[in-house]
């Protein structure tokens, strides 16, 4: 009560945010006039003027209104385009670093140039954040002119760019570009072997479009850079055979047996009619049938059936898929009959754990995974789609083995899995920026979820113009068929008025089955899904013309305006030379049908279904009752829709029955919207607990992951790191020494003799220890591990002088490999236990605590094994020439091709996405100066890569096998020697 009268007394936290900026603007609207009378020379030199003054020490608050009162003329000088005061109040809350909600059409790209402006007055580079490549392209290129007045430049940051272009583009002051590579360059910037090869410049300040899709949609989804793994393609076609004899579980969701809690239920069996019967009786006769009691209806009596106890039990809520008791053994008999299992072993065994993880994948494919809704067959290839967007993931892979299961039970070519060598979330590589800010037409649903992972407050903006849009009440139907009866009818009546329709859809699937039923109706429309991507652009520039009928899977995210009347200016780019009678027609009879379609009432939203989130719903809206256009929208619904069958099916059922609904009646009231938007809620709530799950175990990869970095680029910035090789030496020796003469010992604990032979088997060291202690009474040891410590650095300084400057190099290059390939297994460590922690709660122990500790455990010994492979590999490398160092780095290149890197952005755990190469200039001569700007010729920059490419591979010692004895004669398997860094 008192918390409503303080807002009504001094308004929300929202209203008192938005009459603080209000005065800002004030003092930008009082300085229009001085800006305008400017001439442009004056314009531009105000930049120069901002950033001394910002050096002699005023703040970026203080410029403020000066900064923005020149974008703002400097945007009605280049594009004829003036910010609105509701635009400067988002650019204040941008530049606040904070997330501002603004509908759609009101300007969210002009918006950004405000603070972006501001902050690249500091040099530390700007990054404005989109969702593809060409809306990157596309806003890079729309406000280019606005900078450019302003004596600011301008980058775009695409997939197919060479790493020479992306390091000029992130030199800009406002570099453009997309979520996934601003991401995949930070990892590659981490996985580089000189400095030269970086293309980034630090995270100062991102201004991220469409943030609740960057920072929540797709913050379950890790961004992964991986290699080639072992094939094992054939396991996945005869496990993918086995799992189809496997039975699911009916009524997964249901209470059985011991968890249902009446005394008496209603049994029904065999067809018959139910009886009453004592729960304790029911149960002893599903234990003699060998089936399950389950809970089919809740009543006042509850109605139990006796079902199959089956196979494996799929959850769709959690996308989960458990095998039973009786599935385990089914399963194992199955294998071993296959003869992927021995008689003698279970699926458990460590040893079989692979298998385990083959049949998972299978099940999931097959019971979780739908074509034309979650994927699509195009080429012989499994393409997934983007479930908020429904565009086509093109080149992206689920990992896990959950793409290959798919291409197995689709029978198309069944691709390689990979090797994670890299991984981060966009929640932990967002949080390393200085300042982060974001725009979007719908976050305030999700303000918690920014405030609780990102510390972002969200600003809701008011409209330029206020919204004209109705949203009617949903219409709930028993069935799909009357649901889609009722949208063919609504459809009809807005082509008879001359209205445009836009029907949103869940999946390609159901697009497809209303495409069919228009035919059959004969009512001609545009199917915009995933499938037609192509035409895109071309449908949704004239989707607003008088009774248009345009299908669209998940309207999120399409970055076009739908403008009444349709597009003039995309009726004009068409032609190739327009005279002016054409132009001046073009615009009238759009005139004429812009008017046309404000008379019927504006653009018609019908959404067939709703989305698990409220955001999605609300975007399809939003595509209506654009700048204060008229519009309106209504979702069409059914007890048989994905959302209401697992969440709000029960509670809407009894309703219905309540009012005694019959067949093709609908059913519209407040309190059924209400209890879909609780269902909703209650999705959004169980999404917000993955995603904070997800980052909890983040978090202690990203501390491993900085401190990792950190040491990386540490290496990379220096030129000599002999005094780091001198420190971790020594503490190789003394951990050594350790190991076989502990400290405060007796001499008769001593293992000398064991000393002696690992010295000399791990560094090529022959020392005799047992002489100098039998020679000198006195030394103890201390004395012995520092005369250890001194032969070595001896021996490594004489190999040092023999090799020359070159050393150096030779050192930093060895020490980044191997930190690469250890923290490469370490990765893999890290998934393993990842996957397999959640089994320690029945042990009664905390998952999360667990996985802390094991992971700290991991890290520990992943830090001591970098320090020990550098030390014994740098004591036995036998350097012939001094032009090592560029053999190694044409080793690099070879290994960079062989791994053929993939960058993936997936599920839950990865999608990959490969990266098309760009072509380098035909013309170009090996001696020509390389075109990246670096000074040296091409053959010796990036022409590198080509000779690595083109000249053969010389071997010039016999080649030795994985478990052939190593020719170092240690006496162990070459894999486990100096094999392991291979």
């Amino acid at each position: 009560m008192a918390t409503k009268l303080l807002k009504k007394l001094f308004g929300s936290k929202n209203d008192r945010e938005l009459r603080r900026m209000g005065k800002l603007v004030d003092k930008v609207n009082a300085r229009e006039d001085e800006y305008r009378a400017l001439s442009d020379e004056a314009l531009l030199a105000k930049t120069d003027e901002f950033k001394q003054r910002l050096e002699a020490g005023e703040s970026l608050d203080q410029l403020l209104p000066e900064a923005f009162a020149a974008v703002r003329e400097a945007a009605d000088r280049s594009l004829g385009m003036r910010h609105f005061d509701v635009q400067m109040i988002g650019g204040i809350t941008l530049h606040e670093g904070n997330i501002a909600e603004m509908k759609t059409g009101e300007g969210k790209t002009l918006m950004a140039t405000l603070p972006a402006y501001l902050n690249a007055l500091t040099g530390g580079g700007v990054h404005i954040i989109t969702v593809n490549d060409y809306l990157a392209s596309r806003d890079a290129e729309w406000m280019r002119p606005v900078y450019e007045k302003l004596g600011l430049t301008v980058g775009v940051i695409l997939s197919s760019q060479m790493p020479f272009e992306k390091q000029g583009n992130y030199e800009a002051d406002i570099t453009y570009g997309t979520n996934n590579e601003f991401g995949f360059d930070y990892l590659r910037d981490n996985m580089a072997l000189r400095k030269e090869d970086r293309v980034q410049r630090g995270l100062s300040f991102a201004v991220v479009d469409e943030v609740d899709s960057i920072l929540i949609d797709e913050a379950r989804t890790p961004l992964i850079i991986s290699g080639a793994a072992s094939d094992s393609s054939e396991t996945y076609k005869r496990i993918n055979g086995l799992v189809q004899v496997l039975k699911a579980r009916p009524h997964p969701d249901k209470l059985r047996n011991e968890k249902i809690q009446h005394t008496k239920v209603l049994l029904k069996r065999d067809g018959g009619e139910p009886e009453l019967v004592g729960t304790g009786a029911a149960l002893s006769l599903a234990a003699e049938q060998g089936k399950d009691l389950v809970l089919v209806e809740e009543g006042k009596q509850p109605l139990c059936e006796l079902l199959p106890t089956g196979d494996f039990a799929v959850d769709e809520k959690s996308r989960s898929v458990e095998l039973t008791e009786q599935g385990h053994e089914k399963i194992e008999d199955l294998l071993i009959n296959e003869g992927l299992l021995q008689p003698e072993e279970n699926l458990y065994q460590s040893t079989n754990l692979n298998l385990l993880h083959h049949v998972h994948a299978a099940l999931k494919a097959h019971n979780l995974f739908r074509r034309d809704v979650d994927y699509i067959i195009e080429n012989g290839s499994v393409v997934l789609i983007d479930e908020h967007t429904g565009r086509k993931l093109a080149g992206r892979r689920l990992s896990e083995g959950l793409h290959q299961a798919i291409e197995a039970m689709e029978g198309v070519r069944i691709q390689q899995e990979s090797q994670t060598l890299a991984s981060t979330t966009f929640q932990n590589y967002f949080r390393l920026y200085g300042k982060l800010s974001g725009m979007t037409g719908t976050a305030d649903t999700e303000a918690y979820e920014f405030h609780q992972i990102y510390g972002l407050s969200v600003v809701v903006i008011p409209p330029n113009r206020k919204i004209q849009r109705q949203d009617l009440n949903d219409l709930v139907y028993l069935s799909q068929q009357e649901k889609y009866q009722a949208v063919i009818e609504d459809i009809r009546h807005c082509i008879e008025k001359n209205a445009p329709v836009l029907v949103g859809t869940a999946s390609i699937e159901t697009s497809e089955l209303l495409s069919l039923l228009l035919n059959q109706a004969k009512i001609p429309h545009q199917v915009l899904n995933a499938k037609f991507h192509e035409m895109e652009a071309q449908i949704i520039a004239q989707a607003g013309r008088p009774g248009t009928v345009t299908i669209a899977t998940n309207m999120a995210g399409r970055g076009t305006d739908i403008v009444l009347g349709g597009s003039w200016e995309a009726e004009i780019n068409a032609l190739e030379n327009p005279s002016e009678e054409q132009v001046a027609k073009i615009k009238a009879d759009w005139k004429e049908r812009h008017q046309t379609v404000l008379e019927a009432g504006g653009l018609h939203i019908i959404g067939t279904e709703r989305h698990e989130s409220r955001r999605i719903d609300n975007q399809l809206r939003g595509r209506a009752g654009r700048q204060g256009d008229p519009g309106m929208s209504r979702f069409y619904l059914s007890l048989e829709d994905p959302l209401m069958r697992l969440f709000a099916s029960d509670r809407v059922k009894n309703m219905m029955r309540a009012l005694g609904m019959k067949e093709g009646e609908a059913i519209e009231h407040r309190m059924v919207s209400n209890a879909i938007e609780k269902a909703q809620r209650k999705v959004e709530g169980r999404n917000f607990d993955i995603r904070k799950h997800l980052l909890e175990f983040d978090d202690v990869a990203n501390d491993q992951r900085q401190a990792i970095y950190e040491q990386r680029n540490h290496l990379l910035e220096s030129d000599d790191i002999s005094g780091i090789i001198d420190n971790i030496r020594n503490d190789v020796v003394a951990n050594m020494f350790g190991g076989y003469i502990p400290p405060e010992s007796l001499e008769e604990q001593w293992d000398v003799e064991g000393l002696e032979e690992a010295l000399k088997v791990e560094f090529g060291l022959k020392l005799p220890l047992q002489t100098w202690l039998d020679e000198d009474n006195r030394l103890n040891e201390q004395g012995l591990l520092k005369r250890v410590q001194e032969e070595m650095t001896t021996t490594y300084k004489a190999k040092c002088e023999q090799v020359g400057p070159e050393m150096r190099m030779v050192e930093k290059q060895i020490m980044l490999q191997v930190l690469d390939q250890l923290w490469k297994e370490h990765l893999a460590s890290m998934d393993h236990l990842r996957q397999g922690v959640n089994l320690r709660a029945y042990a009664q122990k905390n998952p999360k605590q667990e996985y802390k500790r094991e992971s700290f455990e991991l890290f520990q010994e992943l830090l001591n094994n970098v320090k020990f492979e550098t030390v014994r590999f740098l004591a036995r490398v036998q350097i012939a020439q001094p032009d090592e160092a560029e053999q190694l780095e044409r080793r690099r290149l070879e290994e960079q091709q062989r791994q053929q890197m993939q960058f993936q952005h997936a599920e839950a755990s990865a999608i990959e996405e490969p990266q098309p190469q760009a072509q380098l200039p035909q013309d170009i001569g090996r001696n020509d100066p390389c075109p990246c700007g670096s000074g040296k010729k091409f053959k010796q920059c990036h022409g590198k890569l080509e000779t690595a490419a083109a000249e053969p591979f010389v071997r010039d010692f016999p080649k030795v096998g994985r478990n052939d004895d190593c020719p170092c004669g240690s006496g162990k398997k070459y894999k486990q020697c100096h094999g392991r860094l291979g």
